[in-house]
C-alpha cells in the first residue's frame, strides 16, 4: 500500500528560519507520515501583518487550498514557551482551519539549538581545526541563557580566530553562518534532550497518532 504524503504549511518567524521546515519534514517522515511543507513567499501579498494569525491566513491564501498540518515557528523570547503556545493556538483557532497544528517554540531563541555543536560552529566559522576556547553553554543551561543570539555571534567570531578586517568580515557573515548551522542541525544530537525540542516531538507524535487513528477508522 502506498504511503500518503500529507500537505502542510510552514509559518516561520523569519525567512532565515526556513531550514526548520526540512527538519520538521524529516521528523514526520521518520514516524511514517511523509509531509510536504509549503514555504509561502509572503512578499507576494501587498501587506501581511507580523502577528501569527495574519501570517497563517496569508499562508493559507498563498498555498490556495486546505492543508493537513500547519507548523508555526515562534521563539519563546522573554514571554516564555507557555505564553507563546497560547498565542499560537489562539491565532490558529482564529484562522478557522481544520488542519492540525504543530508549534515550534525554541527557548529562548532558535540560536540556543545551535549552541550545542562545537564542531559545526568551528567548521562554519571557517576554522575547523581551531583551538580557541568557545565557552559554549552546557546543555542543561542553554535554554536559560538570556541572549543566545549574541552568544552564538561571539562564538563564531572566537572560533574563526581572525582579527582586523577578516574578523569584521566574519561578523558580517553572521546571518549566513546562522543559516548554515540551522541547516546542519543534528536532529538526534544534544538538541534532542532539550525541553523545547521534546515538546516539539510530543506535538508531532500527537498529530501522527491522530492521522494513524483516522486511517484505521477508514480501513
Amino acid at each position: 500500500m502506498m504511503t500518503r504524503t500529507y500537505s502542510g504549511l510552514f509559518v516561520p518567524e523569519g525567512t532565515s528560519d526556513d531550514p526548520l521546515a526540512a527538519h520538521i519534514e524529516r521528523l514526520f517522515f521518520d514516524k511514517g507520515c511523509p509531509v510536504a511543507l509549503s514555504r509561502p513567499d509572503f512578499g507576494r501579498l501587498p501587506r501581511v501583518g507580523k502577528d501569527v494569525a495574519s501570517r497563517i491566513r496569508a499562508g493559507l491564501q498563498l498555498v490556495d487550498g486546505p492543508v493537513d498540518v500547519i507548523v508555526v515557528h515562534r521563539d519563546a523570547d522573554n514571554a516564555g514557551p507557555d505564553a507563546r503556545r497560547v498565542e499560537i493556538e489562539s491565532a490558529f483557532r482564529s484562522a478557522g482551519t481544520a488542519a492540525d497544528l504543530v508549534p515550534v517554540i525554541p527557548v529562548r531563541m532558535t540560536e540556543a539549538w545551535l549552541l550545542l555543536d562545537e564542531v559545526a560552529i568551528r567548521r562554519v566559522a571557517g576554522n575547523p581545526g581551531g583551538r580557541a576556547r568557545l565557552n559554549l553553554p552546557k546543555r542543561r543551561e542553554v535554554e536559560s541563557r538570556a541572549d543566545p543570539k549574541g552568544i552564538l555571534r561571539d562564538c563564531l567570531l572566537t572560533a574563526s580566530e581572525e582579527s582586523g578586517r577578516r574578523r569584521a568580515a566574519v561578523a558580517r557573515r553572521f546571518d549566513d553562518n546562522r543559516r548554515q548551522l540551522l541547516e546542519r542541525l543534528d536532529l538526534n544530537g544534544p538538541v534532542a534532550q532539550l525541553h523545547s525540542w521534546c515538546s516539539l516531538i510530543a506535538d508531532i507524535d500527537a498529530v501522527v497518532k491522530r492521522w494513524h487513528s483516522g486511517r484505521s477508522e477508514r480501513a
